[in-house]
């Protein structure tokens, strides 16, 4: 009985701190969504025409690889609901996209795409009428 006890102790501490990390900024040195060399660059929030946030789109770049990453994470009514999620990565020109999308309870990605020297595409939805795109951005 005691070991169960300890079990379910130890499994809601593991959750709380993986609830933590997402929803808070990462211990420095923490491995982050898109891998260890990956810093965040940009954080843009999606939201409906009234302005109300539904999801937050996130984009990172290793500059030991060479990557940029992004993932879509629900907001308010969304975050930790299973909903529409979907994110998209490219080249500013369109080629190397990468996507994932589906019915996700915290995420949608990571997805990547190689771009030294070039801008990228990246666009976010959450739910699936609700998209933000942003064309042309975190060129290097």
């Amino acid at each position: 009985m005691r070991t169960r006890k300890l079990a379910t102790l130890l499994a809601g501490a593991s959750l709380a701190a993986t609830t933590t990390l997402v929803a808070g900024a990462a211990p420095a040195g923490a491995t982050g969504p898109c891998g260890s060399s990956y810093s965040r660059v940009g954080v843009y929030a999606i939201s409906r025409g009234d302005g109300t946030r539904t999801g937050t789109l996130e984009v990172y770049y290793s500059s030991s690889t060479g990557k940029n990453c992004a993932l879509t994470y629900g907001y308010g009514a969304y975050a930790d609901t299973r909903s529409w999620k979907r994110v998209t990565i490219s080249r500013g020109d369109g080629s190397g996209e990468d996507t994932d999308a589906g019915q996700y309870k915290t995420y949608a990605g990571p997805v990547y795409v190689s771009a030294p020297g070039q801008c990228i595409d990246v666009a976010g939805t959450v739910p699936d009428w609700v998209t933000r795109e942003l064309n042309n951005v975190h060129c290097g």
